[in-house]
């Protein structure tokens, strides 16, 4: 893509989305950053930083109504004529035990995860289809390339999108729509700080004999805190080069998936490794199944 885009952002009070958005406006984009308001602060407020760096802001909850949501994809496409890039970025991290998990702690977090993203994206895909050009971008995780204890909601929303987004993909493509998942490794922001992940299971619900699993758990999300190997801001440029096609990305397709990260390159060869010996195991006794 050529000429000065413009992008809006989800998620952007911290963590991946702010390194977004402070790349974006370095590479000369315009960009709309958007969060949600929360504990009596509005969504822009929460922005302000965002905003004296040059972004424009809305204030934008991925748990809002369908009909909420078109009306500030509208609003959102006003401000600067036109929306070329979203990227879907809001999340937050509920960590707990599946048997601890009942369904409105794992609905919950399917909604921040999954379901809003895809209806902020099925806000936008009128806008774009009718523009003709539009791309989408959704922040995925290599969690869903290895388990974890602790991880179902997270990871579980993550292999949802990776799921139903290629065939969006494939839907929204003949109106010159672009798709792509971003497989982020892990990477040195907030997302799993003490203040920032839930354990609504173990709190509300402990079972003993998770007891000591959720201890591990615990110390394990407090040990990666601050020592994940990625840097956001290198992540977010690269990301910005490959929609562009310039820089490092010059001459190449932005891909259904986009690995982003050493660690998830390493951990998606490991699981497509892991595919084919499947493959060659089975094969010759599971294959043979035709009419």
């Amino acid at each position: 893509m050529t000429g000065q885009l413009t992008w809006l952002v989800t998620g952007c009070s911290s963590g991946i989305g702010e390194a977004f958005v402070r790349t974006i406006l370095a590479k000369g984009d315009r960009v709309i950053a958007t969060a949600r308001a929360s504990n009596g602060i509005s969504g822009e407020t929460r922005l302000a930083s965002l905003k004296e760096a040059g972004a424009a802001t809305l204030e934008l909850d991925v748990l809002a109504s369908q009909a909420d949501l078109n009306l500030k994809a509208k609003e959102a496409w006003g401000i600067y004529g036109q929306v070329d890039v979203l990227v879907n970025n809001a999340g937050y991290v509920e960590a707990g035990i599946f048997e601890e998990l009942d369904e409105s702690i794992i609905t919950h977090a399917l909604r921040t995860t999954v379901l809003g993203p895809l209806n902020v994206t099925r806000a936008f895909i009128p806008l774009m289809r009718e523009a003709k050009t539009g791309t989408l971008l959704f922040v995925g995780s290599v969690g869903i390339y290895y388990g974890a204890p602790g991880a179902n909601c997270y990871t579980g929303g993550k292999g949802l999108i990776e799921g139903l987004v290629p065939n969006m993909a494939v839907e929204v493509a003949p109106f010159g729509i672009r798709t792509s998942i971003l497989v982020f490794g892990h990477f040195r922001t907030s997302l799993m700080a003490p203040e920032r992940t839930k354990f609504s299971a173990s709190d509300r619900q402990p079972l003993a004999e998770y007891e000591e699993i959720n201890k591990l758990i615990k110390a394990g999300l407090g040990a990666q805190n601050g020592t994940q190997p990625g840097d956001p801001a290198k992540a977010c440029e690269l990301v910005v080069e490959a929609v562009r096609g310039e820089g490092r990305c010059a001459g190449k397709e932005l891909p259904l998936r986009l690995p982003v990260g050493a660690d998830a390159f390493e951990l998606v060869r490991s699981y497509s490794a892991a595919q084919v010996q499947l493959c060659d195991e089975w094969e010759g006794i599971t294959s043979e199944t035709n009419i």
